[in-house]
């Protein structure tokens, strides 16, 4: 063998033991996202699922349907499930189940609801940020923070952004305490849906076309009653109405600061209210909404607002400039160019067979005054009258959360 042939041959081995020295390739770590999906997809009583500090970018929706589980982050603004472009699935995070907590982290730009909690019971929502980071837009998933059919929930401490529906929204429920909470730029910043017992305390709703709502609405499992809302700052709710045609909150008039429409023993006490420049509170039967008469009402329905208990609130500087053309002509006619509306607008609208002082509006705040735009009667005959509504109700006792 000549000697560089053999000079190569010795190379070649030599390299090939070599080769067998070196350590292989290590195999890619799992994707966060990966994990997360299968630890709440094989979740047991019990679990807590943590969320590092991170962005975690999902293209589809989440879903948890083990009972007792806590999903816990580092911070709202620390642990964030991002949804930008999400191409399957109807929300960001979907739980089917009970005893549910879930605290410190943030759900941002969903297709659709950011976090739904659907029949569950004892759930917790604890300093979480729903947002969508573009803004105000129809566009935007309808609901941030969405528990329905839920009984015994608490939200505290969340903050809600940029919802076509509503930030906070809890429907169909019983027994809810909403607090220390933030509602922005929101078509309905924080809504109390046929819901049966809710405190809601503590909050600010500011920027959102409508503040605080208590609403009834007609063809769901129950009707609501007996919502406190005390202690809260309610302002600058001026953002024009972006909510989805045809829906609901479509018909929010900009410039609501706290709407009561056909919902019953509502107390709104201690709060400080102003520049929301339709009505600082606005008071409406299910007749006056812009989606009445879409359908018939069922029998059992009660479409009217009653026993309804304002006191001890601090209003300022609202119901300059309604955001309806009918509203814009009653300011016109009773307080001239430069007037405004007293801090509660009532469209008027009443039962016939409930018109004793059980079922009454009472105002007891004050200077505040209460205007009856008639909206019974095409706004014909609008007026101020506070003897109709010296009156007082029974104060509601405090929503109490049963084993949380």
């Amino acid at each position: 063998m000549r000697l560089t042939t053999l000079l190569a041959a010795v190379l070649a081995v030599a390299a090939a033991l070599s080769g067998c020295d070196q350590p292989a390739e290590p195999a890619a770590a799992p994707r966060f996202e990966d994990e997360l999906r299968l630890r709440l997809e094989t979740a047991t009583t019990g679990d807590v699922i943590t969320v590092p500090e991170g962005t975690f970018h999902f293209k589809r929706s989440l879903t948890l349907n083990t009972d007792g589980v806590t999903i816990r982050g580092a911070g709202m603004d620390k642990s964030i499930l991002s949804f930008k472009g999400q191409v399957a699935g109807a929300e960001g995070l979907l739980v089917n189940a009970n005893d549910f907590t879930i605290e410190d982290l943030a759900i941002e730009d969903t297709v659709g609801d950011a976090l739904k909690i659907n029949e569950g019971r004892n759930i917790i929502v604890r300093r979480v940020r729903t947002e969508w980071t573009n803004g105000p837009s129809t566009d935007n998933g309808a609901y941030g923070i969405y528990p329905v059919q839920t009984e015994n929930t608490l939200i505290d401490g969340s903050v809600a952004i940029g919802a076509s529906d509503a930030g906070i929204y809890v429907g169909q429920s019983r027994n809810v305490i909403v607090r220390n909470s933030r509602a922005e730029y929101n078509v309905a910043g924080i809504e109390i849906e046929n819901t049966v017992h809710a405190d809601v305390y503590d909050n600010i709703a500011m920027n959102n076309t409508g503040g605080i709502l208590v609403f009834n609405m007609p063809d769901l499992p129950q009707a609501g009653h007996s919502t406190r809302i005390y202690n809260n700052r309610i302002f600058d709710n001026n953002t024009p109405n972006f909510g989805v045609p045809g829906s609901a909150v479509a018909g929010i008039p900009a410039g609501s600061g706290v709407v009561i429409n056909s919902n019953d023993k509502v107390e709104i006490f201690n709060n400080t209210i102003g520049n929301n420049q339709t009505a600082n509170v606005l008071i409406s039967s299910y007749f006056s909404a812009n989606y009445a008469g879409q359908r018939e009402l069922a029998e059992a329905f009660d479409p009217y607002p009653e026993t309804i208990y304002i006191y001890g609130n601090s209003f300022s500087d609202g119901g300059g400039s309604p955001d309806r053309e009918a509203l814009e002509a009653v300011r016109l006619l009773m307080y001239g160019e430069a007037g405004h509306f007293p801090d509660i607008v009532w469209d008027g609208v009443q039962n016939p067979e409930k018109l004793g002082a059980e079922f009454a509006i009472c105002v007891d705040n004050g200077a505040a005054e209460i205007l009856n735009v008639d909206g019974q009667h095409n706004y014909a005959n609008p007026s101020v009258d506070m003897s109709l509504h010296d009156c007082e109700h029974q104060k509601l006792g405090a929503v109490v959360l049963a084993t949380l």
